[in-house]
């Protein structure tokens, strides 16, 4: 059964940071693409931030220089380390998991607020 399980998220000041953590289990953890996704409301599901199994980066240009993708393989992890956050970072973020298929985390709620 695989499972994918999102943490990390809560709310921030404008300007702060906040480290968004995945675990996915159930999968070949090391051939998997890991991407972020986010949704704000009233808005659709956008690719925030890639990394493929070989550790090859894309970022959506939205966070380009501000949010930092990256994995562990051994501990079947990938983070989204975010910085310099804006109140128009304010979504669930959603990891998702693909090896063969596409694997959903429940999401994680950021709210980018003074």
């Amino acid at each position: 059964q695989v499972q994918v399980v999102e943490s990390g998220g809560g709310l921030v000041q404008p300007g702060g940071s906040l480290r968004l953590s995945c675990t996915a289990s159930g999968i070949i953890f090391s051939a998997s693409e890991m991407r972020w996704y986010r949704q704000a409301p009233g808005k659709h599901r956008e690719l925030v931030a890639t990394i493929t199994s070989a550790r090859s980066t894309r970022y959506a240009d939205s966070i380009k220089g501000r949010f930092t993708i990256s994995r562990d393989n051994a501990q079947n992890t990938v983070w989204l380390q975010m910085f310099s956050l804006k109140p128009e970072d304010t979504a669930v973020y959603y990891c998702n998991a693909i090896q063969l298929y596409s694997y959903w985390g429940q999401g994680t709620q950021v709210t980018v607020s003074s």
